[in-house]
């Protein structure tokens, strides 16, 4: 396995693409496979061709994508790649229309994304504004491709080794991960990262309870238990399930956080709490930081701390037990980070 790294101004960074070769199924003889594809920049797209290169391929040579979710700084060159090399694409059946650019698919994202800027309570000019950065930044997610969805379970023979894809939503509906147990690794995408904490709620509005449903998705990855990850961002993690149990914790913290600021502001909506817990936010932040806020202030609906009124959250439990709230990780590991 090699990896190559890719530069990404827009998003978190630093991207990595993982190549895989060797034999085969069947007469095909050798392949090449590739473990997402970075962003549809044509600077990136030339530090792929870059990369391939100096391992002696070429973005022809390649036979399949597996992609980790839809994500444009992890789909967006996703395409290109196919339309030069006539690759098939696989992605989680949850994420294949976006990746497809299936229309009524994309518009009811659209749609959703408005609804939730609404609920959110995001004033009016910075909802437009929003909206602008989102579309001028539309292009990032590069060409429509055929796509070849799989669901979680499905095993690929990739190179001599057999990957499982692991369904690990929270962070973007189909978000999952390939784990290999004869090497004892996986690749992780954006399920757990080593220097932040992947955004829920605003990276993927279509994901209900997502607070909840990605602290599932890192009970999964403890339970799964690989001694390497390699994530979607930046560099290695040695100790996943540490890694896992770090963020959870950390998710309770800012759960902590979250009813705090109600406590100190009253009834508030998720931008009113995002910006008690972020301060002024730019670019993707904007949609990032009330999303955030939602999904802890969602989670604690649900749980009867806090009650909805339209856009507003009202705590109704002044000393709420919030770790009672989240299960226990069941390990002690700590993997601390720098950064958000």
């Amino acid at each position: 396995m090699q990896r190559i790294r890719l530069t990404n101004t827009v998003f978190e960074g630093l991207n990595n693409v993982y190549v895989l070769e060797g034999p085969a199924n069947g007469d095909r003889g050798e392949e090449l496979v590739l473990v997402d594809a970075g962003v549809a920049l044509p600077d990136v797209r030339e530090q792929l061709a870059a990369g391939l290169a100096d391992f002696g391929h070429e973005i022809a040579d390649v036979d399949r994508v597996l992609l980790t979710h839809w994500h444009a700084d992890h789909a967006g060159l996703a395409g290109a790649i196919q339309a030069e090399s006539g690759a098939t694409v696989h992605v989680h059946e949850a994420d294949a229309p976006l990746v497809a650019g299936d229309e009524a698919s994309v518009e009811e994202e659209r749609r959703l994304q408005q609804e939730k800027f609404r609920e959110w309570g995001i004033p009016e000019q910075t909802r437009a504004e929003l909206v602008d950065f989102l579309t001028d930044h539309a292009d990032l997610s590069g060409e429509p491709c055929d796509v070849t969805p799989f669901a979680g379970g499905d095993e690929f023979a990739v190179g001599g080794r057999t990957l499982e894809a692991v369904h690990l939503p929270g962070h973007a509906a189909g978000l999952s991960a390939f784990h290999d147990p004869a090497a004892d690794e996986a690749f992780v995408g954006d399920v757990i990262l080593p220097k932040y904490t992947p955004n829920v709620g605003g990276a993927d509005i279509r994901v209900d309870d997502p607070l909840g449903r990605y602290v599932r998705s890192l009970l999964d990855l403890i339970d799964l238990d690989p001694g390497t990850a390699w994530p979607g961002h930046r560099d290695r993690i040695d100790d996943p399930a540490g890694r896992a149990a770090t963020i959870l914790r950390h998710h309770v913290e800012r759960t902590e956080n979250v009813v705090d600021a109600l406590a100190d502001l009253g009834p508030s909506t998720p931008w009113e709490v995002s910006a008690a817990l972020f301060g002024d936010l730019h670019g993707i932040h904007v949609l990032h930081g009330p999303g955030e806020a939602y999904a802890h202030l969602d989670h604690l609906a649900g749980a009867g701390v806090v009650e909805r009124d339209g856009t507003r959250y009202t705590l109704v439990d002044a000393d709420p037990a919030v770790s009672a709230l989240f299960p226990d990780p069941g390990i002690d590991r700590v993997v601390e980070w720098t950064g958000e």
